[in-house]
């Protein structure tokens, strides 16, 4: 009907109308509406019918038509009161319609407790000026229920604890004023649910424990006002549900404890404005939850115990604004967070995830991702291609860091090692060097075999010149220090390397393929075993005093120990002073 009027007048004339359906009605209803902006009044010819008028069609059981009508008065409490029955006893109405019509009243609208019968409930294409309308407890069979491009004014909406069958639900382009919109405890059967393009008004907005059982719902492209929107404990059955393009305004927006069942629940690109946002302890027992471009505005996000292990939470490419995201101790199937920006605190603290996407994030604040108070279940998590400004808050033991990045399907050894990387300067900045290291190490490993597979893919004649360099690089740089990393390897590794040198030269002086000689009078003289380990030892610190000298092949292995123990001298030097100076 029409909401830009400024004023109206209305005329009841005693004389019959009948409308396009050839329907007829005692009288005939003149409305005035004055437009700003337009000179002459808009006049519409409605059909009248008066109250006792519809009361009767409901005593003889008759369908109650209402198309095109003109209603200034129409309440089932009232008729209970006419007919002396019982407040809250149930009258039956049959095939009630009332399209295109105008609701005029300073009363409520009651239809509540109404026992809706017949093929059809129609109020849609309508008018409620005053606005107040209830349909508390009302029971609508399997009927369709059709309250589409309804239009209220202000006031108090009222579809509590109703009960649906199989029928179709249909509140598509209606819109609704100020005032608080409750569907509390509502049984929505296992038709579908159609609330697209609703705009729900300024208000409180409560489907508190309704029940939207199987079928899908959808909500894509409805506004929901600055009010507090309220699911809590909602439960949704079997079907897809869509929020999408949605725009939940300013309020608090409670999800908390809702049961979504099983399918798939799209929020993609709707917009929430500064309210907090709740989603404390939903279940999604299978199935996907997304939220892909999504606007999250300035609210805090909150997933905090959800239970959704068998099912993905998509974030992909989300917006968000000033607010905090947790979801501490949530258990979750799949988690992406993929190409977000995460500004602020994000609470990562999950006690079971299967797959942690944080691929191609960028980080300006904290990523708080171990806990010490939970034991935790962490799969795996993806850093590839993240820009990290901020810090990682995670534990290499408890969080299993080489497994949750070594154990990725859907990542190279490149991106492996990239990731490592991130780690590595993360645990740098945090003051964690030994987590440090531990990343670094792995970061160069798996960096070596990438750079192993790209030479090879170039050509397969690679091979003979790079397994062996690959190996002297495992050898050198990974064995005998894990890159300078470890002083203490360093000086097993000097160890071994000695005593493998000594006894190389006491085999040689046995086998006659050469010798030690001594070049000064000694007081005590040497047994082969200690020539062999004493040659080793000037000759592996480049001491040099020049007593005993070698022949044959010991001459040739002595340079080659000279050379091996001068590096591995430098290589604990740096290793060492690294440790120290952090």
């Amino acid at each position: 009907m029409y909401s830009s009027f400024s004023s109206y007048k209305v005329e009841i004339k005693n004389i019959k109308f009948i409308n396009d359906k050839g329907i007829r009605y005692p009288k005939t209803a003149v409305i005035q509406f004055e437009i700003p902006g337009r000179e002459k009044p808009l006049i519409e010819i409605m059909g009248y019918k008066d109250p006792e008028e519809i009361y009767s069609d409901i005593d003889n059981h008759q369908d109650i038509i209402l198309d095109n009508c003109y209603i200034n008065r129409l309440s089932l409490n009232d008729y209970r009161h006419t007919r002396k029955l019982e407040d809250k006893s149930y009258i039956e109405i049959k095939n009630f319609s009332a399209r295109n019509s105008f609701f005029d009243t300073d009363m409520l609208t009651d239809l509540s407790f109404g026992n809706f019968t017949g093929n059809h409930f129609i109020l849609a294409d309508s008018y409620l000026n005053k606005g107040a309308i209830s349909f508390n407890s009302s029971h609508f069979g399997n009927l369709p229920v059709n309250l589409s491009n309804l239009k209220t004014g202000d006031g108090f909406f009222d579809f509590s604890n109703v009960k649906i069958g199989a029928g179709e639900v249909n509140f598509n382009n209606s819109i609704f004023g100020e005032g608080k919109k409750d569907f509390q405890y509502t049984d929505f059967g296992t038709g579908k649910k159609k609330f697209e393009n609703l705009d729900f008004g300024e208000g409180d907005i409560s489907f508190i424990n309704t029940h939207f059982n199987e079928g899908n719902v959808l909500f894509k492209m409805t506004r929901f006002g600055k009010g507090k929107t309220d699911f809590h404990y909602a439960k949704f059955g079997m079907g897809d549900i869509s929020f999408e393009r949605a725009d939940f305004g300013d309020g608090e927006i409670n999800f908390r404890a809702v049961e979504f069942s099983q399918g798939k629940v799209n929020f993609n690109r709707s917009i929430f404005g500064s309210g907090n946002i709740y989603f404390d302890g939903s279940e999604l027992k299978e199935g996907k939850i997304s939220f892909k471009r999504t606007d999250f505005m300035e609210g805090n996000l909150s997933f905090e115990l959800a239970e959704m292990i068998n099912a993905e939470l998509t974030l992909d490419k989300a917006s968000f604004g000033k607010g905090t995201i947790s979801f501490y101790q949530a258990k979750i199937g799949t988690l992406s967070l993929n190409s977000c920006h995460l500004d602020y605190y994000t609470d990562l603290r999950l006690s079971e995830c299967n797959y942690l996407d944080l691929s191609n994030t960028v980080v300006r604040d904290i990523l708080d991702i171990a806990s010490y108070d939970f034991q935790q279940n962490i799969k795996i998590i993806n850093f590839s291609g993240m820009l990290l400004i901020g810090r990682i808050n995670i534990h290499w033991v408890n969080n299993n860091v080489y497994g949750i990045i070594s154990n990725q399907q859907d990542t190279n050894d490149r991106l492996k090692a990239e990731q490592f990387r991130t780690l590595k300067e993360n645990f740098k900045n945090c003051g964690l060097y030994s987590y440090e290291d531990n990343a670094y190490i792995w970061f160069k490993r798996f960096e070596a075999v990438a750079d192993l597979k790209d030479y090879l893919l170039k050509s397969k004649w690679n091979a003979l010149w790079l397994y062996p360099y690959h190996f002297f690089k495992y050898l050198i740089f990974d064995k005998a220090g894990h890159f300078g990393t470890n002083p203490a390897r360093v000086i097993l590794t000097m160890m071994v390397t000695y005593f493998s040198f000594s006894f190389l030269f006491f085999f040689l002086i046995v086998l006659k393929l050469g010798n030690i000689t001594e070049s000064v009078d000694h007081t005590v003289k040497l047994p082969i075993l200690g020539q062999a380990l004493y040659h080793s030892a000037i000759t592996f610190f480049t001491i040099g005093y020049g007593d005993y000298y070698p022949s044959g092949w010991i001459q040739v292995f002595s340079g080659i120990e000279g050379f091996v123990g001068v590096f591995l001298m430098s290589y604990f030097t740096v290793a060492f002073v690294r440790k120290i100076l952090r």
